[in-house]
């Protein structure tokens, strides 16, 4: 017998998708249909009772569930009919930035995120170490400079984790809050080697005034020591069991797609084995659970050379796991981290920072990326370029517009304080604004007037010049670093309030930069799908596209009251694959 179709009835089925590189504005009103037939895994009609599809399916049908709560009764052998009962229907979320097994790991890391001091900090370490008796280090995250203005060193870590069986204090790792540095114990710096440690190029070991470091690694020196010692310490069962929770949060969640911006070679192994297990286990029928595109992060490196090898790494996974072949878990590009972040003063500024005088960190000269792009863009690869502070947002578009084929989608990650000449450059050159409101939380950026000044303030995280100026846009969150949930995404992108800590009353952020809730829908679905080549299949609910969707609760098409709302169910591939 042949798979029955679903038709959805009595819905609010979004159908105010915007063409990536339009601006739709701050106003544009959202369209809604009220049926959908779903066949399979596809989408076959989206439209009204009265269409000649959606008559014959109800045709077809002997009965209909009417009690308006979302139920379902089968009809006929050949059509289901679901009564969403008012509800609004949205495309699958598609991350369009965001760190798979560092997430599903950072679900068990001790959380920082609500410390304000070091004293909270300190105390926060302590008892979840004693209530972890058995953890060989303490893992922890969401640790932000402004919680230690002062400095922090390895000493401030000792003594919090004491082994009562040995009386030997163990390694304690805390994760800055956007994952550029780590703070260490005295304990931890001595598993992790770092004595022997020299330094990277963009890379920061703070050391003391003979040179033993004290601590924290920031940049490369993290990307290059510190991840793989993390890596290495963790067996594949317990990186597939990252995996695993991450997409289960995921569903949660409402995302049907996600774009992983750093993968590297443990992270690759173990999605590789995490599908190998789900598809052994034969649960899911073919499901692809989640779909995955994956840009290869490539570390910096004293000389060229060693860089390039990394590209052909990249080149050699794209052939084999491409969108030919393996569509739901494919490798697209290369992603390459050319400054740090304004919070660890490592962003690359045209002017000093206000407070110390520095100008930041250049992880990337051009005289190595060019290369890299270059080489990346012949072999077909998309390129995706970190650049956060004004200097390098600028020396990364001239390089994408002078070695990047537009075609091939270039993409910025982060953009938090672009000039409105690079703004518009972004539009004119076709590169893709890939960005995450949620890094634009008054909540964590009142630091920022001191580090840059007023006046720099002024043009943080411009979207709407953006989004005006033609950028396709794409909508991420940049998980673990930040809340991954969509729908505090769009509150921050539309109203540029606080999503993390309202009641605080923070001032918004720049809300003339804000984006209109249908332009950051569309960002957030369509516009992610578009980044990564995916926009043929998912992004929007038309026909002939893959049934990823979500079934939202309490929706009003409101800005204000987007929090409000509640992610009931996520369909992929035409399967609820999660529900409250």
């Amino acid at each position: 017998m042949a798979t029955p179709a679903i038709l959805f009835t009595n819905g609010r089925i979004f159908q105010s998708g915007v063409e990536p590189g339009t601006s739709a504005g701050l106003h544009r009103e959202p369209t809604f249909a009220s049926c959908m037939l779903v066949r399979g895994s596809q989408i076959e009609h989206v439209g009204s009772p009265s269409d000649a599809p959606i008559a014959a399916a109800l045709a077809a049908s002997s009965s209909s569930d009417s009690g308006g709560s979302g139920g379902s009764s089968t009809a006929s052998p050949t059509t289901i009919v679901r009564d969403l009962g008012g509800r609004t229907v949205l495309p699958g979320f598609v991350d369009g930035h965001m760190h798979l097994m560092l997430l599903g790991q950072a679900l068990n890391k001790l959380d920082l995120g609500g410390c304000r001091t070091l004293e909270e900090i300190q105390a926060a370490v302590r008892a979840h170490a004693a209530a972890h008796p058995e953890a060989p280090r303490i893992l922890a995250r969401g640790w932000m400079h402004s919680m230690t203005p002062g400095g922090v060193r390895a000493a401030d870590l000792d003594g919090l984790a004491v082994d009562e069986r040995t009386g030997r204090d163990r390694p304690v790792l805390v994760d800055s809050k956007d994952l550029h540095s780590t703070w260490c114990n005295t304990a931890a710096v001595a598993e992790l080697g770092a004595d022997a440690w020299a330094d990277v190029p963009g890379g920061i070991i703070e050391r003391d005034a003979e040179g033993r470091p004290t601590g924290v690694f920031s940049e490369a020196a993290n990307m290059t020591y510190v991840w793989p010692f993390l890596a290495r310490v963790a067996t594949l069962e317990e990186r597939v069991a990252a995996v695993e929770a991450a997409v289960r949060a995921y569903h949660a969640a409402g995302y049907t797609g996600l774009i992983d911006m750093a993968m590297d070679e443990g992270g690759w192994e173990a999605l590789q084995a995490w599908q190998r297990e789900k598809a052994k286990k034969g649960e899911d029928g073919g499901n692809p659970g989640m779909r995955i595109a994956a840009y290869w992060l490539i570390r910096p490196c004293e000389r060229v050379e060693d860089a390039l090898q990394q590209v052909e790494r990249a080149v050699q996974l794209a052939g084999e796991f491409g969108a030919a072949t393996t569509p739901d878990c494919r490798v697209v590009g290369i992603k390459v981290i050319c400054d740090g972040i304004v919070d660890a003063c490592t962003a690359g500024l045209k002017e000093p920072y206000a407070h110390d005088g520095r100008v930041g960190v250049p992880l990337w000269t051009r005289e190595h990326l060019e290369p890299v792009v270059r080489r990346a863009d012949e072999a077909g690869l998309q390129v995706a370029l970190h650049a956060i502070g004004d200097a390098t947002i600028a020396m990364v578009v001239d390089v994408l517009v002078r070695h990047a084929n537009p075609n091939r989608r270039p993409r910025v990650e982060h953009l938090e304080l672009a000039s409105e000449e690079d703004a518009a450059r972004l539009g004119t050159s076709r590169i893709t604004a890939s960005i995450q409101p949620v890094h634009a939380d008054p909540a964590i950026l009142r630091a920022w007037p001191r580090l840059l000044g007023e006046h720099r303030c002024g043009r943080a995280f411009a979207y709407r010049d953006f989004a005006d100026r033609g950028a396709p846009l794409a909508l991420g969150s940049d998980a673990p670093t930040a809340p991954h949930a969509p729908l505090g995404n769009l509150y921050v992108a539309t109203t540029r309030r606080s999503y993390r800590d309202p009641a605080a009353g923070d001032a918004p952020v720049n809300p003339h930069f804000a984006l209109g809730l249908c332009e950051a829908v569309a960002a957030a679905t369509e516009g992610a799908a578009y980044s990564c080549f995916d926009d043929h299949r998912v992004g929007a609910l038309r026909k002939g596209l893959k049934a990823d969707f979500v079934v939202v609760d309490n929706m009003e098409w409101d800005k204000d009251k987007i929090t409000a709302a509640t992610v009931a169910e996520t369909w992929i591939d035409g399967v609820k694959v999660w529900s409250t």
